[in-house]
């Protein structure tokens, strides 16, 4: 039985996304692709239909991931009064709850250290996607030029990432202490 084209993207979508999950939870060598396609009621050659190796599943997987909480981010700051989309995307990403959900939340705390140890072309894709996160974050920071609200994007996102990590590995109640005091440090040291 033949399937529409969009069946196939439909497929690979679904695989995607539940790998993106999978991976930040678990991290990349912790998804093992049988147990992914078994979950998905898919077959394990299946797979092979749609990626070349588990690496092109990762990369594509990171980049999805961040693309979601680029766009959690992006309505947090959209749905701020005017003035405070920098607030509202701080405390969104340094949220309790964005914390806690690591298998929906940002990749790069869940997986940077991983990503350091991955071949060239997954780095590749890492820095495209987080180039883009970048870009889209560095339109809600002060500055007088692009270029000075991209680096101010660089390490506000760079700080707030390592933060998060940091936090995951606390206790609840310092957990909630680093993330509380983190968005007040970050929101007074970019003007907002």
């Amino acid at each position: 039985m033949r399937y529409p084209a969009e069946h196939k993207q439909q497929t690979r979508a679904r695989i995607v996304r539940a790998a993106a999950r999978r991976f930040r939870s678990r991290g990349g060598e912790g998804a093992a692709i049988s147990d992914l396609m078994r979950d998905l009621r898919l077959t394990h050659g299946g797979f092979y239909r749609h990626f070349d190796s588990q690496e092109h599943l990762f990369a594509e997987a990171f980049t999805v991931g961040l693309e979601q909480v680029s766009e959690r981010l992006i309505l947090a700051a959209e749905a701020a009064p005017r003035r405070g989309e920098l607030k509202a995307l701080i405390d969104a990403y340094l949220s309790l709850e964005h914390c806690d959900d690591m298998a929906n939340g940002c990749p790069v705390a869940a997986l940077m250290a991983e990503v350091t140890r991955r071949p060239a072309a997954t780095r590749r894709a890492f820095q495209q996607a987080v180039r883009a996160h970048i870009a889209r974050m560095a339109r809600y920071l002060p500055g007088q030029t692009d270029e000075q609200r991209q680096r101010t994007a660089v390490m506000l996102f760079s700080g707030m990432a390592g933060t998060l990590n940091v936090a995951r590995a606390l206790t609840d109640e310092g957990r909630r202490r680093v993330l509380e005091d983190a968005r007040i440090f970050y929101l007074k040291a970019v003007g907002g």
